[in-house]
């Protein structure tokens, strides 16, 4: 772990003890001075003073990394220096004073609240905001408001190149020089009544704009920009088979274990998670009296985890899991659903979340095939412990096609000798095979969600399913699964996922030296 990444995680533990007697008491919380009142400031610390409850006051003295101040619930926070990129993303409520220059996309995704920057911002201030009021008092960058829905953004300098471009709500307010709007934005002269709204945020800090200020809106010749392809998986692991190992059937006797253990990098062999089948099942949440093999049956939720229960967060609940992260035993950051993020940015929202578990949870990224070479390089970089692979594709994908790309990624990166974990996520409920066969694919777990009503019973039955192929393959456990167990039905499924063809000792052609 990166001494940015530890010292910014104990910043915020410590901040989470500080604000229990802070709110108690309605104290404001001083961070970045020693005990005598003497100056000790912060210092790049990223994914910090984040998910801030209603009514909490935060002052922080020192320059920080990305992603502070995200999230923010409804507190109160000043920062008396400055910070670099997506400071005040995803912002719920409350108030960022940020008393020097912000970096990058100040505010994207913001959903409320006001952001006041008493400096200058780079590019992409605003991106995507939904409501809210961002204002800086210097100058901004290039593409102001880009994508923005709701919200109002006041920049008493000037902006750069293609302010409002791809907006279709809100306004952007310029009292300096403005270029031409972007595509999908128009500029008007203000109104007095707008002159008028924004003097509530403005006269309380002895400022003001003149009538000669430009407002850039939606253009109003210009309805949808575009629409997101479908993403979906066509076909299943259907079409490949299972064949023996040569081996002869194990005895009705003989213990057949087919356990997966997930853990992280550092913990001992005897810990981790234990998936009595190697399923993770997406759902929403478990009722607890669902049944003995749900019991323990690990599932990856979006609310109420339990202690073995992993925790999807994504843009629709990033501001709220933070109350219930201490309950999971690890989370799965969903990069499919967040906005485009550099390394810097990802890592200072896994460290933010980090702050908020236990110290021996599992810590994944989730996105698509067709960018696993990016995600398992992530993976390494950020020293987490897996990744889950999204089968699906735009405009649809066979899920035989996923195997090599994977495969071929994690053998180049050395994945499984790290301890390493790979998920493979299909859209629909897996067979007992389908699970042999991601295991004989390099991946430790299947991640889809049940279609079952009865799904106490299937569980069950998977179990006993799988034992039965267990024992006609000639393996005790799962990890003896390689691709040698696996056979292709077709040409078509041979093709595409490197498998033997049924029939043939070899590989095609095409794959042979692979």
């Amino acid at each position: 772990m990166r001494e940015v990444t530890e010292k910014s995680i104990k910043l915020n533990r410590d901040l989470e003890k500080m604000l229990a007697e802070a709110l108690e008491r309605d104290l404001l919380v001083r961070i970045g001075w020693g005990r005598n009142g003497d100056e000790k400031p912060k210092q790049g610390e990223i994914g910090v003073i984040t998910h801030l409850p209603k009514k909490s006051r935060v002052l922080l003295l020192g320059n920080l990394g990305e992603c502070c101040g995200a999230m923010n619930k409804g507190g109160n926070l000043t920062i008396q220096g400055a910070c670099s990129s997506m400071a005040g993303a995803f912002q719920e409520n409350g108030r960022l004073i940020i008393e020097k220059d912000a970096g990058d996309r100040i505010g994207s995704n913001m959903n409320g609240g006001m952001i006041n920057v008493q400096g200058s911002v780079s590019n992409f201030a605003g991106e995507s905001m939904k409501d809210g009021t961002i204002l800086v008092r210097g100058h901004a960058g290039e593409k102001v408001g880009a994508g923005m829905s709701g919200g109002t953004i006041i920049v008493l300098g000037s902006v750069g190149r293609e302010p409002g471009i791809g907006m279709t709500g809100g306004k952007v307010i310029v009292a300096g020089s403005c270029p031409p709007a972007g595509n999908g934005a128009e500029i008007r002269g203000i109104n007095t009544k707008e002159i008028s709204e924004i003097s509530e945020h403005l006269e309380p800090l002895g400022l003001s704009v003149n009538s000669d200020a430009l407002v850039i809106i939606p253009s109003q010749d210009v309805t949808a920009i575009f629409e997101h392809p479908e993403i979906s998986v066509m076909e299943g692991l259907e079409n490949i088979l299972l064949v023996p190992s040569g081996k002869n059937n194990q005895s009705l006797y003989e213990k057949l274990d087919c356990e997966t253990l997930l853990k992280t990098i550092n913990q001992d062999e005897d810990e981790g998670i234990i998936f009595p089948i190697p399923w993770l099942i997406e759902r929403e949440k478990v009722d607890v009296l669902e049944g003995k093999m749900l019991s323990n049956q690990p599932c990856l939720v979006r609310e109420s985890p339990r202690e073995i229960d992993l925790l999807i967060v994504d843009q629709d609940n990033i501001v709220n899991v933070s109350d219930v992260l201490p309950k999971c035993s690890g989370i799965v950051l969903n990069l499919e659903s967040l906005p485009k993020m550099n390394d810097a940015e990802v890592e200072a929202l896994i460290v933010s979340l980090r702050s908020k578990i236990k110290k021996k949870s599992i810590v994944m990224l989730r996105d698509r095939v067709d960018r696993v070479e990016n995600l398992l390089r992530m993976i390494i970089d950020l020293d987490l412990d897996g990744a889950v692979i999204n089968a699906a594709t735009p405009g649809g994908n066979r899920a035989a096609a996923a195997l090599p790309r994977i495969g071929l990624a994690s053998r180049a990166m050395n994945i499984k000798e790290q301890g390493r974990h790979l998920l493979i996520k299909l859209d629909e409920s897996p067979s007992a095979e389908d699970f042999i066969i991601a295991k004989g694919s390099g991946c430790s777990l299947i991640v889809a969600p049940s279609s079952d009503e009865k799904l106490e019973e299937n569980l069950v039955w998977l179990k006993s399913t799988i034992n039965g192929w267990m024992s006609d393959l000639g393996v005790q456990n799962l990890e003896e699964i390689t691709r040698r167990n696996l056979r292709a039905i077709d040409y078509d499924t041979a093709a595409i996922s490197g498998l033997r063809l049924i029939g043939y000792d070899r590989p095609l052609p095409m794959w042979l030296g692979n």
